[in-house]
């Protein structure tokens, strides 16, 4: 096929500003009905899921009982250390919990927020390139892709930076239909407080936003490229002026920089949460995605199918073949329109930031977890209801008619297979799945009927055919409770934790009572970050996580804890917890405990009184 499809394909862009002024009445109610719907699907029986991360929870905790702690993201209101992340996510938490205090349901409902943001906003940037039922269509997929669904219902960073990754395609696209370097440097905003978010996962759709602006933008080249630059300035700023405020501030009176070797935000962000993170090392496991084969908690093999295997499959697959294809043949069939065709350059950018997302996730040798694949769901969507609605509006030629009904096969095949990956839930629906993309692809092959009403009801199995597989797991994901630091969609709660060693569950009553009584400026210290944020949501009250994430922090130095405790800062000791990584003196300071003061056991925990 070598001839263009017909101009319903793409419209002139001001077709579509025209219709965005005034959409159909059923527009409006439709959205907000959308809207409606993910806000039920998100804050639905949300405290179920108890604190979610504990990690994260306990640095909220913190952050309401100390300005700096809000401030750096700390782990403990004393101001140890900091979590092993940015604190935005954090800033936004800790600022619900203070204005309406700390719950279960202060410290998971900034995330649904957060997703029913996303999904208007999605809508708001895909109704702009492909008009307002693309943009439902697309708002619906990402709200009920499984991924979604759980990491909008937990307290993980991951729901802010997907936030600030759709507001900034937004920007983007409103950028790149009037050549304005004021949405341009909006978008480089946006990415910058994503880097303060999840550090340099954020950039990862820079390459599509940068592409899309400097081909498509209707102004000269060299304004085009001057604008770019004006949005790299913005980016470096939103997110420069913290690592600077941290490098600047004494050492002395901030807490540490956790997962730094150097007590360097600068160096977590290119090291542990940087590069480390895509070749190993710098304590990210040293290859642990791809040397794990099937630990689907951190990604199993790499490679170019990672994102449909076991641990990324069911999580954001589902539509992905289909939005691949969508992808291709978009682009084969507008590769003859203007420059600034608005379809082309949609798909330019929703199919730039899943490619490259997608090939970095797949490819990764550090530490890698299928949640961080939420990131991926909004390209994805954007990308099947684009080149659908697309597809579907050149029905009357056999080239679009195939192509869309390869993509309904393809999705019912592979949505098959994924549902049989969990044969015990839903048995039927896999069959269901399998026998309406034969007999959708049919009809789409041989030719819709003309008859308005026909229309409707094919255009309505197409969409069923092709989400309602994603729909119903995302909806059953969000159906049960998720804790831990790895949670995973699906059927199962999950509950899966992470470093080493043993730890503490939130939910001891005894040690939080009588950690809840202590007057002194750390009510305890243990080793590692995880069971310190465990005590702290038992008490309410600051525990020193010795060593961070992974109990190899170097913090607080042996002599940095004689003196807290020569000061009467610290009331106990508990031995155990999860950490006692080589480098960070955790050892050390167990060493010195022992040897100087006397255990008991409450709990079952060994407990040492250092003011005794």
């Amino acid at each position: 096929m070598t001839t263009v499809l017909p101009a319903p394909v793409s419209e002139p862009r001001h077709r579509k500003e025209s219709a965005a002024h005034a959409p159909p009445r059923w527009v409006r109610p439709a959205v907000f009905g959308l809207l409606a719907a993910t806000a039920v699907l998100y804050f639905w029986n949300l405290t179920a899921s108890g604190y979610g991360n504990s990690f994260y929870a306990a640095a909220v905790q913190s952050g309401t009982q100390s300005w700096k702690a809000w401030l750096f993201g700390s782990l403990d209101s004393g101001n140890v250390l900091t979590v092993d992340k940015p604190p935005a996510a954090l800033w936004v938490g800790t600022a619900f919990a203070r204005i309406f205090g700390f719950s279960s349901f202060t410290v998971l409902a900034p995330q649904a927020l957060m997703g029913v943001a996303s999904v208007g906003i999605l809508y708001l940037t895909v109704k702009r390139s492909a008009g307002p039922v693309a943009g439902l269509l697309a708002g619906a997929m990402l709200a009920v892709t499984p991924v979604a669904a759980l990491m909008f219902r937990f307290n993980n960073p991951d729901a802010l930076l997907v936030l600030l990754l759709v507001a900034g395609a937004y920007f983007v696209v409103r950028a790149t239909e009037t050549a304005s370097p004021r949405w341009l440097a909006l978008a480089g905003a946006a990415i910058g407080f994503g880097f303060l978010t999840k550090m340099m996962q954020a950039f990862l759709v820079l390459p599509a936003f940068g592409l899309v602006y400097l081909l498509a933008a209707p102004t000269s080249l060299g304004r085009r490229l001057l604008h770019l630059g004006g949005a790299v300035v913005a980016l470096v700023v939103s997110a420069g002026w913290f690592i600077a405020l941290v490098e600047l501030w004494p050492t002395a009176s901030r807490p540490y920089i956790g997962g730094s070797e150097g007590d360097s935000l600068l160096e977590l962000a290119l090291g542990y949460n940087g590069l480390g993170r895509i070749f190993g090392g710098e304590g990210n496991g040293g290859g642990m995605g791809g040397g794990m084969g099937g630990n689907t908690a951190f990604g199993g093999s790499t490679g170019l199918f990672r994102m449909f295997g076991a641990s990324f499959g069911t999580e954001v697959s589902w539509l992905l073949p289909a939005a691949l294809i969508g992808l291709v043949a978009g682009l084969w069939f507008t590769r003859r329109a203007p420059r600034t065709d608005a379809t082309r350059v949609a798909l330019l950018l929703w199919g730039g930031w899943l490619v490259v997302t997608a090939a970095v996730f797949s490819f990764m040798s550090g530490t890698v977890h299928p949640y961080y694949a939420v990131a991926m769901a909004p390209a994805i969507a954007a990308l099947v209801a684009i080149s659908g609605r697309a597809l579907w509006r050149g029905r009357a030629h056999l080239a679009p008619r195939a192509v869309l009904a390869g993509m309904v096969v393809v999705t019912a095949v592979w949505s098959f297979i994924l549902l049989d990956r969990t044969p015990e839930w839903f048995p039927a629906l896999r069959w269901i799945v399998a026998v309406l993309g034969v007999l959708v692809g049919t009809v789409l092959v041989m030719g819709v009927p003309a008859s308005r009403r026909l229309v409707a009801v094919v255009g309505a199995a197409v969409v069923l055919t092709m989400g309602v597989s994603s729909a119903a797991y995302g909806v059953e994901t969000a159906s049960v409770a998720h804790s831990g630091s790895i949670p995973t969609s699906g059927p199962t709660s999950s509950a899966m934790g992470g470093g080493f060693g043993g730890g503490f569950d939130d939910s001891s009553t005894a040690m939080g009572a009588l950690l809840a009584k202590t007057t002194t400026k750390w009510a305890a210290a243990t080793t590692g970050s995880q069971s310190a944020a465990s005590l702290e949501l038992a008490s309410g009250k600051a525990v020193i996580g010795i060593g961070g994430w992974s109990g190899s922090d170097p913090a607080p130095t042996l002599e940095e804890f004689k003196a807290y405790v020569a000061a009467g800062e610290v009331k106990y000791y508990i031995e155990g917890g999860r950490g006692g990584g080589p480098g960070g003196g955790s050892s050390e300071i167990t060493d010195w405990v022992t040897a100087n003061f006397t255990a008991t056991t409450v709990d079952g925990q060994t407990v040492y009184d250092l003011q005794s």
